[in-house]
């Protein structure tokens, strides 16, 4: 009896001594929480960011990429995720790819590499830069742009064909033809293969085929000269051939 008297009188300095061991702990939590909140807070006291310098964008501007990457103008060097604002700018086709660096106390560094537009792609009425891939990089509202190739057709009903169409245009942009012409349009073939694939230049169709680009369009310089010393009116060129070239002037064919 006397031993439970003694543990019933001693069971308060027990529990007191058990929440006085809780609660150093909690009280430490709870330092550490509003100690890195505060920090949190400072931060954007002490390092807010005042400069952002954009570099490698040509298309796009300072002002466009901000709003993009969904910046407010409060923003911390500390608060800024990289990934977050990486991925609001990847959803632009103009950007290819993206990187970032943190200058303290107050600059943030944007590094962008863009798509270039490798032609123009004309379709149901509407003009669209496309990239080298053929992928849709922005609508053109204005008149055509005339250093760039011009794609005429659908690409989404004859898919096979505009990679050729793609192939092509790389060559004729490798080339001097670019700089010496007003217009270069690539015409995608309706309801036919890539051996249908023809060219408008300054007015003048070739029909050109699939393959051996670079040959074809030497053999295309070569006659364009001689159509022009002649003073001939032409319907077409064919050079789909391996072994010869057709001409067929507005009335007759010459071989």
């Amino acid at each position: 009896m006397r031993n439970n008297k003694k543990i019933n009188k001693n069971r308060p300095a027990i529990q007191r001594l058990w929440l006085l061991k809780l609660g150093i702990p909690i009280l430490l939590l709870c330092g550490m929480y509003f100690g890195i909140k505060y920090t949190i807070r400072s931060s954007y006291v002490f390092f807010p960011v005042k400069e952002i310098v954009f570099s490698g964008n040509k298309h796009l501007t300072g002002s466009e990429l901000k709003v993009m990457m969904g910046l407010k103008g409060n923003e911390s060097l500390i608060g800024l995720s990289g990934k977050v604002l990486a991925a609001n700018l990847l959803k632009s086709p103009w950007v290819k790819a993206v990187g970032f660096r943190k200058d303290f106390p107050q600059r943030f560094q944007v590094r962008i590499e863009e798509a270039a537009p490798l032609a123009l792609l004309e379709m149901n009425n509407r003009t669209f830069f496309i990239d080298d891939k053929g992928n849709l990089l922005e609508e053109i509202k204005s008149d055509s742009i005339s250093f760039l190739p011009v794609i005429s057709g659908d690409p989404f009903k004859n898919s096979s064909s505009f990679s050729e169409v793609l192939n092509l245009v790389k060559v004729i942009k490798g080339s001097n033809f670019i700089n010496t012409k007003d217009r270069i349009e690539i015409i995608i073939p309706k309801g036919s293969g890539p051996e249908d694939i023809s060219v408008r230049i300054d007015g003048i169709l070739a029909k050109i085929g699939y393959g051996e680009y670079e040959a074809k369009l030497e053999r295309l310089l070569e006659l364009e000269d001689e159509i022009m010393r002649r003073g001939l009116p032409v319907d077409y060129i064919d050079l789909r051939f391996a072994n010869r070239v057709i001409v067929k002037p507005i009335n007759e064919v010459i071989r």
